[in-house]
């Protein structure tokens, strides 16, 4: 049985989408709150989340940040008709959908529907990297070498998941700068990414002086060798 979470605080809104979800076979828990919700996220796992923008204790938009740092459950919000500004805030920080109110009952059902259908594939979408002993763990943001956690910067992690996910392929500097860093970051240039390859070769190889990974192609760049 699929299992949604309702964030809302109107009461008659809350009975009414209630009745029709379960309706639908859903198992539905209701948070009227921030507090509530964070909760019953903690304690349980959904298929679905459907947030209200604007809550007694705080926002929609914040508890979507939250559920965005360990989780890609579909989310759609709901919001007013004059809330253009927080519809594209809530699809630019993770939402997935929006639903304005008011709305009819049976449009309502058709998108969470098409969510949860969809949400299907994004269980099956890989949350981990992984080629030569590195294990790249998605959600979290972490990194691993033979099972042993291994501490990376901003960087060097963006970096390795950079390569990872293209082996084999050769980058020239100039496509890993422009994949890495854009205007909001400090400007990096060629010698600062080869100070960047150094020091992640010495957290993820065996034999820092003599790569097997991340390997130099003379003239052409860098590239990650999946092969042992």
């Amino acid at each position: 049985m699929k299992r949604i979470l309702l964030v809302e605080d109107d009461l008659s809104l809350v009975n009414g989408l209630s009745f029709a979800i379960k309706k639908q076979g859903y198992d539905l828990n209701v948070a009227r709150t921030i507090f509530e919700a964070n909760v019953m996220w903690a304690d349980s796992n959904y298929d679905l989340v459907i947030l209200d923008v604007s809550l007694p204790d705080g926002t929609g938009l914040e508890l979507c940040k939250k559920i965005r740092q360990t989780s890609r459950v579909p989310i759609v919000f709901l919001t007013a008709a004059d809330e253009e500004t927080n519809i594209i805030m809530g699809l630019d920080i993770g939402g997935d959908d929006y639903i304005t109110k008011p709305f009819k009952l049976a449009v309502f059902l058709s998108r969470i529907n098409a969510l949860l259908r969809r949400s299907e594939h994004f269980n099956q979408v890989d949350t981990e990297l992984a080629s030569g002993g590195i294990k790249v763990d998605l959600l979290k943001s972490a990194v691993s070498k033979n099972g042993e956690i291994v501490e990376l910067t901003a960087s060097e992690y963006k970096l390795l998941r950079l390569f990872i996910e293209n082996p084999d392929r050769v980058l020239s500097p100039e496509q890993i700068l422009s994949k890495l860093w854009d205007c909001n970051e400090n400007y990096v240039d060629s010698n600062t990414l080869t100070v960047y390859i150094r020091r992640l070769r010495t957290k993820i190889e065996d034999d820092p002086g003599n790569p097997r990974r991340i390997i130099t192609v003379r003239r052409m760049g860098y590239k990650w060798n999946s092969v042992d």
